[in-house]
């Protein structure tokens, strides 16, 4: 379903927390992911901000990979309070650490 481990998204919420003093770390973090991990952790947000429901995670891809015209760096940190709603998207799609593969 989604192509980005629960490790990942936990590290960039961790930085998120902190952007005013892990910016570089966030971009550098988020340049290291290929273009599906990215549009998963995008669809990830959206569900937790409920643009899209949980079960809509097909439909959030889609979009999200429709509509990829700017740096996944710059729309998360321009977009308040991402790191809350990455967690709420893990929480919404049931996502927990113990169920992590990778």
């Amino acid at each position: 379903m989604l192509d980005i481990s629960n490790r990942k998204v936990m590290q960039i919420i961790e930085y998120g927390h902190e952007i005013d003093r892990a910016e570089n770390e966030l971009r550098g973090f988020l340049e290291t992911l290929n273009e599906e991990e990215q549009v998963s952790l995008i669809a990830i947000m959206w569900i937790g901000r409920e643009s899209f429901a949980p079960d809509e995670v097909q439909e959030a891809l889609a979009t999200a990979r429709q509509e990829a015209s700017t740096p996944t760096a710059d729309y998360l940190i321009g977009t308040p309070h991402f790191p809350d709603h990455l967690e709420a998207g893990l929480e919404a799609l049931g996502m927990t650490e113990e169920e992590d593969e990778d």
